[in-house]
């Protein structure tokens, strides 16, 4: 009786014992491998038997194809608490007040210093250089204007713009949403510059599937975490 060498002569890949998936070593599980293993020192030719090294090479290969296994479920058990770690850091976003991309605003009830409840909106003004001043603007979602104000010079940076919620009369418009907008007067000129009205974090979603974090307005949009320009 010949020897076998190798476990694949003994039990060829169209025939897979213990797996009915399993195509190759690599297809493999542990029960698969040693079902395998002890099949074929069983059927060894006593007078012939396997090479250690043979047996040593299969052994080596079962075990990188395991420790590709724990690795990956290492992975999964670390993306699962990368998803956790950050399901609690957004959680802690709620309450707070983020800008994004958008010159949207919600005009709505706030905490002034002294705790008291008041209309506010407010927003970030971007200075890309100095500037000899500016204007900050207010339209409501039908394009009028119902409030404008004169910016101080700057040396560019960012600045804070709070509008209390009254128009160029002195009264309280509606709350709800607004878009804001700025010119500043730079060379003599007045030009556009970016503002980014502040959004108050609601609540946060977390798909644990795809680790993505998404955090859910004031002004009743959604938007994900790689979103937020700034956190306030």
């Amino acid at each position: 009786m010949d020897s076998l060498t190798s476990i694949n002569e003994l039990f060829p890949s169209s025939t897979p014992l213990g797996n009915e998936s399993a195509n190759s070593i690599e297809d493999m599980d542990a029960q698969d491998f040693l079902e395998l293993m002890v099949a074929e020192l069983e059927n060894q030719d006593p007078t012939k038997p396997n090479d250690n090294a043979d047996m040593m090479g299969q052994l080596a290969q079962f075990g990188t194809v395991s420790g590709i296994d724990e690795l990956n479920a290492n992975f999964a058990g670390l993306s699962s608490a990368l998803t956790g770690g950050q399901g609690l850091q957004a959680a802690a976003l709620v309450g707070r007040s983020v800008t994004t991309e958008s010159n949207l605003g919600e005009l709505a009830e706030v905490p002034n210093a002294q705790g008291e409840m008041e209309y506010a909106l407010d927003a970030t003004v971007e200075f890309g250089s100095s500037n000899a001043g500016g204007s900050f603007f207010v339209q409501d979602m039908t394009g009028r204007l119902v409030y404008s104000a004169a910016l101080p010079p700057s040396q560019g940076g960012q600045l804070p713009v709070r509008w209390d919620g009254r128009n160029a009369q002195g009264e309280l418009v509606p709350p709800g949403t607004y878009r804001v907008s700025a010119e500043a007067i730079v060379g003599g000129q007045s030009t556009a510059v970016s503002v980014f009205a502040h959004q108050r974090v609601e609540s946060v979603a977390v798909d644990g599937a795809q680790g993505a974090v998404t955090l859910n307005l004031g002004n009743g949009s959604s938007i994900a975490l790689e979103e937020v320009k700034q956190f306030l």
